[in-house]
């Protein structure tokens, strides 16, 4: 390849990742809306200030903590001067108040189905920055997303959340996620328009599955519904067959 070639090739490898970063702004965004939720439920469970900042930092940054673990980065929650200032900043308002937050019901469950939409987004992008085979992309994608809620649980000795039936998170994610592999991949989408698909389907089935009641599937036993479905088919034929024998024999009687 000629000098002019390979520039050429790396303007575009460069601009390509200029195209699949995630605005700085949307990133810090999402990570306030995280916070706020997290600090949110420790304000419920009547925390301390301490664990009300806690669950916020588990909120707002823990899924990008396991994502830069996983992909072998630096922290950007450590080395970003702003996001930890931002979090502490949001676990204060929660603090403070925590009462009329929680009036805003409809709203908080819009805004938390956002920054799932968000943070698959960012997540399945950074992979993707990273040279991350579609699968990988998929998992670190959903990992970003449903992570700060897996620790949140933890820290709150409980089961965690995204492994109860319920309404879609980490399916949506993984949904979501997955879409964007299809779409960046093969498709050849451009990124903007990836990046909006990707947010408004998580974002919408989040939406539609808290709406609707819509609960993530649990496992089954299918031989046994296979048995129970060709029992029930089965069942007439055997009763309408009774109800002739039945009748010959009253026949046969006059």
């Amino acid at each position: 390849m000629s000098t002019t070639g390979a520039l050429l090739q790396v303007t575009a490898d460069v601009a390509a990742d200029e195209a699949l970063r995630v605005p700085a702004a949307v990133d810090l965004a999402a990570i306030v809306i995280g916070a706020l939720t997290g600090g949110l439920l420790a304000a419920r469970e009547g925390f301390a200030v301490s664990g009300v900042l806690l669950l916020a930092v588990s909120g707002g940054l823990g899924g990008g903590l396991i994502r830069d673990v996983l992909l072998g980065v630096p922290v950007v929650a450590l080395t970003n001067p702003a996001y930890l200032p931002t979090v502490a900043i949001t676990a204060m308002v929660t603090f403070f108040f925590s009462g009329w937050l929680s009036r805003a019901t409809a709203l908080l469950v819009g805004l938390d189905a956002l920054t799932l939409g968000f943070f698959t987004l960012i997540g399945a992008q950074k992979a993707q920055l990273a040279g991350l085979p579609s699968a990988s992309v998929v998992f670190i994608g959903v990992v970003t997303a449903v992570g700060g809620t897996v620790i949140r649980d933890v820290l709150l000795a409980q089961r965690a959340d995204i492994v109860q039936p319920g309404p879609y998170n980490a399916v949506a994610a993984l949904i979501g996620a997955s879409a964007l592999t299809v779409l960046a991949g093969p498709l050849d989408v451009p990124p903007l328009p990836v990046a909006v698909l990707v947010i408004v389907l998580v974002t919408g089935l989040r939406i539609l599955s808290v709406w609707r009641g819509w609960a993530a599937p649990v496992a089954i036993d299918l031989p046994l519904r296979a048995r129970s479905r060709l029992a029930r088919v089965r069942r007439p034929t055997t009763r309408t067959a009774d109800d002739a024998a039945r009748r010959r024999r009253r026949l046969g009687r006059r």
